[in-house]
């Protein structure tokens, strides 16, 4: 990870597409119930927060190591909001 500015740059259109993806699905399948989308826009949400605040954490020792976890956390928790979308369908 090169720097903190990207991190966030990553968490932010990460999170900002699959939320996207889910108004599109919305969007397209509006004779639907929206209790699941909805919950996945919430989740997605609390997950860009709860990660920017590991990011601005200043605690921090190995800088290296925490912006590494924190970019794996990201893709664990972003493959499984996608995977929620899909099972949408």
């Amino acid at each position: 990870m090169a720097n903190k500015r990207d991190l966030k740059k990553d968490i932010n259109y990460v999170l900002g597409d699959i939320i996207e993806a889910v108004y599109v699905w919305e969007y397209t399948n509006t004779d639907k119930d929206t209790k699941k989308s909805e919950a996945i826009i919430d989740e997605a949400i609390v997950t860009f927060d709860t990660l920017i605040v590991k990011v601005n954490d200043r605690g921090v020792e190995d800088k290296k190591a925490h912006f590494k976890a924190i970019n794996t956390e990201l893709e664990e928790k972003g493959r499984a909001l996608i995977e929620k979308i899909n099972k949408l369908g």
